[in-house]
């Protein structure tokens, strides 16, 4: 009995899905299977195709498992794409010349980009977006570019968009429709969706279409464009849409529809019965072409299980459409019936215009949700898709209003029936998802959350081993996500915070010692922008603070405090080294020059700290903040004022930088430094924002760590001008306060940051999510709004009261506190094995 053979022409995501199906079935075992691939490497993820200018190499884009064609005897040309078919002989034709013959043929040939037929469209500097080379030639010539242009303002022309600016283009998009992506979102998501993207730098050009490409010497300067206006532009990348690739089929006479796509039935059968087609070169029996990756996966697995005789049932009839991407850092989805065609169907809209969310239903008479559209936040989206065709357990309004603005949402994973689809590339429902117990289980054994990814958040959920990642037993929350609820609502106290968003039980309740510190914390660095004082032991917020930020000061071993006046950039007068001389003289403490360039003094008692720094103040010191998850110091060489090797001035950009990132409060505690030259002396790249100078400018390091466990910052920007060090500076700062953890240093934020420095460049740099000119302002009301807390606290008497050792007793030293000599100074008796205290009075 001769062995069959199976020949793929194409070898894409659908093409590999085929194979792998295939193989699932034991196919591979007793089939030759022969796959001529037209691109110079096998299968990759053409979905996440612009990743690659965020970082990621084709290996990383690769679909097929290491091992996957040698385990299975697949035979694999690639660069070898198919130029014939003869039906009657049977045999297909590679461009190499070789010949394969074949009992059962699949076309996988996928689509090709349409470009329009305009004047200079094949021009010097012309491209289309398609393939990983495609990226690689725009990659080189955007080098010598200025300006790039787009046409095209769907899915892949957005994306387009995003890696032009990413390259540091001024970007154009042009689209003929009247409104950004057309096939999936409305006139509202698109309006939405114009404004975040107009925010973000890109110019769109909306209700016009490409008449002309203009060159000179045959290379592109600029286009004509249908309602008269002109644009110069040094580049051209056309996305308007694929077309079939079906002219191999075309050529050996199968069926093809009018308008392209090679004609199959439910089985993916074309017109010959030995020849199948998948993916986007087929017509489905429905008389549509799919191009998304998710019903091409459904034709691979229907075509493989009509090769290996299994029973197929009703075949592909069609596909859900649903699709949730991020375009430019925007989510955008959309599900179902979403532009309302049903018959007296009725619309729930959710809009924000200021944050460029917005949010419809699309839901029937008697309440069947039919479909929706989401621009800005797809949060739902894993949840309200598998709902379609159903009536929700909660009302529409429910479904689109954001958190704290209407009644809480009452639908998670547990409402969704068992044989909902959760994963829409694969086809998996729930029921399947809850046979795993881990994330990675479910991958591996029903490749659920390995297609696009939009299902994998409502994965974790259904697991029944998923973790709870709230903050504490008050929260269910993270830090982030309590700093954001209280921005977007300005809640402007903890009781608040707790009584809205906290879990049933902890509502009332006085929280709890990590969540207090936590929320006094994200208050503090809100301060200026919910409405707040500046002063951080104001009212409740003083019930929040640690020991440390109560008193404004460092608790010692020994119940002494320490006191560490602010020394920006280590640059001091005489006067003041005097001043601190006689404090420490005077008061009995011990000094210590620090590695941040700064004194501290210790031995302080609790009730000598009002009158220390009375005296420092008076000198024009204030607090250094070394009590506070805020910024230390700012380290700083002499830089070229004194130094022969410096090239710019460093203790000048030491002391504005830490004049203006002074009393900032942060998940953790911040220090920086800035070396005058690439020699380092201030070792800038152990801190959490550090800057080295340059010839040119300046160079930007972040995510440093000099501690317990070290590490070396990340270059994140070079050569910058002042303003321009400052302005990333800010977003950077901001950025972390706003996405970080409770006590996450930035260095481990920026390791658990997905995409890491690729994706924190993509933000701050190049603003992909539109969030750089609010986290500037942020920073800026941070500026306006600084006060030094010490010299507030002397001004008023109110606020010194707390600043005794015993609360009925105020005027009494706290006798457990001693010292013995060393080095003729001080330092702690540990002798001491109990706390004494004065008769009667009552310890605080």
């Amino acid at each position: 009995m001769t062995t069959p053979t199976i020949v793929l022409v194409g070898h894409g995501m659908v093409g590999q899905r085929f194979l792998e199906a295939l193989a699932d079935r034991g196919v591979t075992e007793r089939a030759r299977i022969v796959v001529l691939c037209e691109e110079p490497r096998p299968a990759y993820d053409r979905v996440q195709l612009t990743s690659y200018f965020s970082g990621k190499t084709p290996d990383d884009l690769s679909m097929v498992e290491a091992g996957f064609m040698e385990r299975h005897g697949i035979e694999l040309y690639v660069g070898d794409p198919a130029e014939t078919i003869d039906r009657e002989a049977r045999t297909v034709t590679a461009r190499s010349g070789r010949a394969f013959a074949y009992d059962t043929l699949v076309l996988a040939t996928g689509s090709y980009p349409f470009v329009p037929p305009v004047p200079g469209k094949d021009a010097e500097g012309c491209f289309v977006y398609r393939t990983i080379e495609d990226l690689l030639a725009i990659e080189e010539y955007a080098k010598t570019a200025r300006t790039g242009a787009v046409v095209g303002g769907g899915l892949l022309g957005l994306e387009a968009a995003g890696a032009l600016k990413g390259l540091g283009l001024d970007t154009h998009v042009v689209e003929f429709a009247p409104r950004l992506m057309p096939v999936q979102v409305d006139e509202g998501g698109g309006a939405a969706l114009l404004r975040t993207i107009e925010k973000m730098g890109l110019t769109v050009h909306t209700g016009t279409g490409t008449q002309e490409v203009v060159t000179a010497d045959g290379a592109v300067t600029g286009m004509r464009l249908s309602d008269g206006s002109e644009l110069a532009t040094d580049m051209v990348v056309f996305s308007a849409g694929v077309r079939p690739r079906d002219q191999l089929a075309r050529d050996c006479g199968l069926d093809v529809g009018e308008r392209g796509g090679i004609a199959v039935d439910g089985l993916c059968r074309t017109s010959d019965p030995a020849v199948f087609a998948i993916g986007e070169c087929a017509l489905a029996s429905d008389g549509r072409v799919y191009g998304l990756v998710a019903p091409g996966y459904e034709m691979a697995q229907t075509a493989a299980a009509a090769i290996a005789d299994e029973e197929a049932g009703d075949g592909f009839t069609g596909a859900d459409m649903s699709t949730k991407l991020k375009l430019l850092g925007v989510d955008v989805a959309s599900f179902g019936d979403a532009h309302g065609t049903a018959e007296d169907c009725l619309d729930v809209v959710y809009s924000d215009s200021r944050s460029g969310v917005y949010k419809k239903l699309v839901v029937s008479a008697d309440g069947v949700l039919l479909g929706g559209v989401l621009v800005g936040d797809a949060e739902q989206y894993g949840l309200l898709r598998p709902l379609t065709g159903t009536v929700p357990p909660v009302s529409p309004e429910q479904l689109v209003l954001p958190a704290g603005a209407g009644a809480p949402v009452a639908l998670g994973p547990s409402a969704l029936p068992d044989d909902a689809v959760i994963c829409s590339c694969h086809n998996v429902t729930k029921h399947a998802i809850g046979q795993c117990t881990s994330l990675p289980e479910v991958k591996k054994c029903t490749k659920a959350g390995t297609g696009c990814g939009s299902c994998v958040k409502v994965i974790e959920k259904l697991l029944p081993a998923a973790t709870d990642k709230g903050l504490c037993g008050c929260f269910s929350y993270t830090r982030s996500e309590l700093y954001e609820i209280a921005r977007t609502l300005r809640l402007t106290s903890f009781a608040a915070l707790l009584d809205s968003h906290g879990r049933e039980e902890a509502r009332g309740g006085e929280g709890c010692e990590v969540c207090k510190p936590t929320v006094g914390s994200i208050l503090a660095s809100l301060a200026p922008t919910i409405g707040l004082g500046g002063y951080i032991l104001d009212g409740e917020q003083a019930s929040l603070q640690d020991t440390n930020d109560h008193f404004l000061a460092n608790m010692q071993r020994n119940g002494s405090y320490s006191v560490v006046p602010r020394i920006p950039g280590g640059e001091i007068t005489p006067d003041k080294l005097i001043v601190i001389g006689e404090v420490a003289r005077d008061f009995g403490l011990y000094t210590k020059i620090t590695g941040g360039q700064r004194i501290d003094l210790f031995g302080a008692r609790v009730d000598q700290l009002p009158s220390i720094w009375t005296r420092l103040v008076d000198a024009g010191f204030e607090s250094g903040h070394a009590y506070g998850k805020a910024l230390r110091t700012v380290k700083s060489c002499v830089g070229q004022t004194w130094c022969r090797y410096g090239v710019q001035d460093s203790v000048k950009m030491a002391i504005q930088l830490e004049l203006r990132y002074r009393g900032l409060r942060a998940p953790h505690k911040l220090k920086s430094a800035v070396s005058g030259c690439a020699r380092e002396c201030a070792e800038a790249q152990s801190k959490d924002f550090g800057i080295i100078a340059t010839a040119n400018g300046w160079n930007l390091y972040v995510g440093g760590n000099g501690g317990a466990t070290p590490r070396h910052a990340d270059l994140l920007a070079q050569d910058l001008s002042d303003a321009e060090l400052i302005r990333l500076i800010d977003r950077f700062l901001m950025f972390y306060i706003r996405t970080a953890d409770r006590l996450e240093r930035t260095s481990t934020w920026l390791e658990r940051l997905e995409g890491g420095l690729d994706h924190l460049r993509d933000v701050v740099v190049h603003d992909s999510l539109g969030l750089c000119e609010e986290l500037e302002a942020l920073m800026a009301a941070h500026v306006a709004d600084y006060r030094d807390e010490w010299a507030e606290t002397l001004d008023d008497p109110e606020r010194l009261r707390r600043f005794v050792s015993f609360v009925n007793a105020p005027g009494a030293p706290d006798p457990s506190v001693r010292f013995v000599p060393e080095r003729d100074q001080i330092k702690p008796d540990l002798t001491i094995l109990t706390i004494g205290t004065l008769e009667g009075a009552t310890s605080r």
